[in-house]
């Protein structure tokens, strides 16, 4: 293996090594016929010491899969369960990824790189374990606009498009083929935990709530419930605050995630796995992000419940370890933690400081109700009222927002994007409209401008409020 070129802050810490006897299974990259680089995030590769990199090493790296420098010795596709539309299913793990590195980014978290579409495992029942470019392309955008609004996301970090004919019930087939790195702070899922208690491991998971604990504390909050007595404790009621504030980062992006099993819930409380997702085209609680969503379980107005029943399932699997009324108490800070979230992150979007609880929620009622009123979604919304400068309609529900934001104090909207004809949106037409000129003339002209646009976005909005919760008291 040739030396990693390598900046002042690449610094390996590969200790998911130390759980790699049970949390996964070692696994090899497919060998994909082409290895075409279409996509390297280098300002997350920055942070990670790896933005250095050639093309020709980070296709080495992140296509065919040589380890990095002191690192993992080799991929491992992790292993858990998850309840699926609330039905359990124990048949569940890494079908097409793997964990292949970890390192300390630029503040001392520790990161982890893993993969989507990089062949079979395992745990890939009748997958062929690949990733189409399209979806790769999506999650780019995904991951691309939530992080500029403040949702605390994975990142992609590369996409390599790999040479293969893909078949597909939901996209035009055949259709190209991708394999993508996503950069997380962790890949420990509460469908993790609870395949630990359905098979009574029960040092497995003491091991891995303190792995959690000691690797953890930095993904939202810099130390959880601290005074609770048991480590499992402490680590649940820092798992209920960064989920709550990661419901209510939802509902202020307008994002609807779309599958939201306990399988794809990261106990960091970083939103992650990208598939049928949506932005709300107009304010509407029922709408809904997967065409097999039949139910409406995932709907937009239903994703706070659907986490908070998610951190249930985790509760259950920790009483392995712990009695349940501690874990009860911290479960039912659920709600008070989101709505403090929400006030908190509404307003920041808003662009006015917050004033009190109280005060804060009925605006976002009036808020709510002009968008009802007016058909907008949230982007348009948003960008409209920023720091509570209307205009305002001659309707009663616009009159009602415009004498609620009187109090209220603007924060700064100086940046150019505010005096932009219109907002940046992510809606499903204009991902169709970047994707088509790739599909059919190979033009990737649309998707760095529409990056380079929503970063700008980004660099308005600022940087993201600081979650709620026992920690950040």
């Amino acid at each position: 293996m040739q030396a990693l070129p390598q900046d002042a802050i690449y610094r390996p810490s590969p200790r998911i090594m130390a759980l790699a006897d049970w949390i996964g299974d070692p696994v090899k990259a497919a060998d994909f016929p082409e290895t075409i680089l279409r996509w390297r995030n280098d300002r997350a590769a920055a942070e990670i010491g790896l933005a250095g990199l050639t093309d020709e090493e980070w296709v080495r790296h992140f296509g065919r899969f040589e380890p990095l420098a002191d690192n993992m010795p080799g991929p491992l596709a992790l292993r858990y369960h998850g309840h699926q539309f609330r039905v359990y299913n124990p048949d569940l793990g890494d079908g097409r990824g793997f964990t292949f590195a970890q390192m300390f980014d630029a503040g001392g978290r520790q990161m982890d790189l893993g993969t989507k579409g990089s062949g079979q495992t395992p745990w890939s029942r009748a997958g062929d374990g690949r990733l189409t470019l399209k979806g790769a392309v999506r999650e780019i955008l995904a991951t691309e606009m939530l992080e500029a609004l403040g949702v605390n996301t994975s990142r992609t970090l590369s996409v390599i498009e790999t040479g293969e004919s893909l078949y597909r019930g939901d996209e035009p087939s055949p259709t190209r083929s991708a394999v993508l790195v996503r950069l997380s702070h962790g890949h420990i899922r509460i469908g993790t935990f609870q395949r630990l208690a359905a098979l009574e491991l029960d040092d497995e998971m003491a091991q891995l709530v303190t792995y959690c604990l000691d690797n953890f504390p930095g993904a939202n909050f810099p130390g959880g419930h601290t005074d609770a007595p048991h480590p499992a404790v402490r680590f649940f009621n820092q798992v209920v605050e960064r989920m709550a504030d990661m419901a209510a980062s939802y509902m202020v992006a307008g994002f609807v995630h779309g599958v939201l099993n306990s399988d794809n819930m990261n106990v960091t409380g970083e939103s992650f796995d990208y598939g049928p997702w949506r932005w709300l085209p107009k304010w509407d609680p029922g709408f809904t992000a997967a065409y097999f969503d039949h139910q409406g379980l995932y709907a937009y107005g239903r994703q706070p419940e659907a986490i908070h029943w998610n951190c249930g399932q985790l509760a259950v699997a920790l009483r392995t370890l712990v009695e349940a009324p501690p874990l009860i108490e911290a479960l039912n800070r659920y709600p008070e933690l989101y709505q403090q979230a929400m006030t908190k992150r509404w307003l920041w979007r808003l662009g006015v400081e917050q004033r009190g609880l109280e005060e804060d929620t009925a605006l976002i009622g009036a808020c709510e109700k002009v968008m009802a009123r007016r058909g907008l979604g949230p982007d348009a919304f948003f960008f409209t009222h920023r720091g509570g400068r209307g205009p305002f309609g001659a309707s009663e529900e616009e009159q009602a927002l415009k004498a609620s934001l009187a109090p209220y104090v603007a924060t700064d909207s100086s940046h150019p994007y505010w005096s932009d004809a219109a907002p940046q949106s992510m809606l499903i037409d204009e991902v169709e409209a970047i994707w088509a000129p790739i599909a059919g003339q190979d033009d990737w002209s649309g998707l760095f401008a529409k990056v380079d646009a929503v970063r700008r976005m980004g660099e308005a909005m600022g940087a993201r409020p600081e979650p709620v919760g026992h920690s950040a008291a």
